[in-house]
């Protein structure tokens, strides 16, 4: 069992801060105070309960689709839901975590409530919600290690995209938690929700690659972390220089597959980024600067 002792939450000017172990999450609710206060209070009470959820169940989790039984918990079913379509790369339902507990939490600040807009990032996966005539900007990274702001999506309530989710070997290399088997600095995703987001995104970032490039550098993920789910699957550690051709092949790599995905209904947007390249699928209502293809 978990130690709930170590919970920690505090409260940062209009935004509430969680922390339990690997889960960090920043929310943020607008609207009548009662209804804040009240949102707050949901957060508070349903984070209690889910480390220790996902911890009950992390051998099923961290075993390859499809599973061998029908998980418990409700974050853990929205994990294995998101990452079903994508069984045939040997998927683990951890490549959803981030996305579930973020929707997770949404959910629960939603309930009993009327808010305007609120929140939840879980380390940079974010899931959102509008009331009519309401927006959301997220601001965009194209260089990670640089964290400079390229530009912004906006979504508006009209858009049915209320997922956002990040991934990339880049994002791994400057501290984050996943590993990724492509070369994409980071792959930014808009979906229905963040656990389809977040899955998503780290498919598209594994397949911006370059299979056969000598340079980049790729080590087996039980090296850096014995217990992930990626055994001995190689992820990439260093990514050199690369030429404008080098990064167009490997961003149409990308770039197809998430035409693919957003054929199929699993991801609303996309932009792929890769040392100063980029390539954008979807509406372009999804507002940013435009940027060197």
């Amino acid at each position: 069992m978990i130690n709930f002792n170590n919970i920690q939450a505090s409260l940062l000017q209009d935004k509430l801060h969680l922390n339990h172990g690997p889960i960090d999450l920043l929310l943020q609710a607008e609207g009548e105070s009662d209804q804040v206060h009240m949102a707050f209070k949901n957060a508070r009470q349903r984070f209690q309960t889910v480390l220790d959820e996902l911890v009950q169940e992390l051998p099923l989790l961290r075993s390859e689709l499809p599973a061998n039984k029908s998980p418990g918990g409700e974050i853990a079913r929205q994990m294995l839901h998101a990452c079903s379509p994508y069984q045939a790369a040997r998927l683990s339902p951890m490549a959803a975590v981030a996305g579930a507990v973020a929707d997770e939490m949404l959910k629960a600040m939603q309930q009993n409530t009327s808010l305007l807009r609120c929140w939840v990032n879980n380390g940079g996966d974010i899931a959102f919600d509008l009331a009519a005539g309401q927006q959301f900007r997220c601001g965009v990274v194209a260089d990670i290690s640089n964290a400079r702001v390229d530009g912004d999506l906006r979504i508006t309530s009209e858009d049915s995209a209320r997922g956002i989710a990040t991934s990339g070997w880049a994002t791994q290399a400057q501290g984050g938690r996943s590993f990724s088997l492509g070369i994409a600095d980071a792959v930014t995703v808009l979906a229905d929700n963040a656990a389809n987001a977040d899955v998503a995104a780290t498919m598209i970032a594994n397949q911006v690659d370059l299979p056969d490039h000598s340079g980049i550098h790729r080590e087996m993920a039980t090296e850096h972390d014995p217990d992930n789910d990626l055994g001995e699957r190689l992820v990439t550690t260093d990514v050199p220089q690369l030429s404008d051709t080098e990064c167009n092949i490997a961003l149409e790599r990308g770039a197809k597959y998430a035409r693919e995905l957003k054929a199929n209904g699993r991801i609303l947007f996309a932009i792929l980024f890769l040392q100063n390249k980029s390539a954008i699928i979807g509406n372009q209502e999804f507002s940013i600067p435009c940027l060197s293809k």
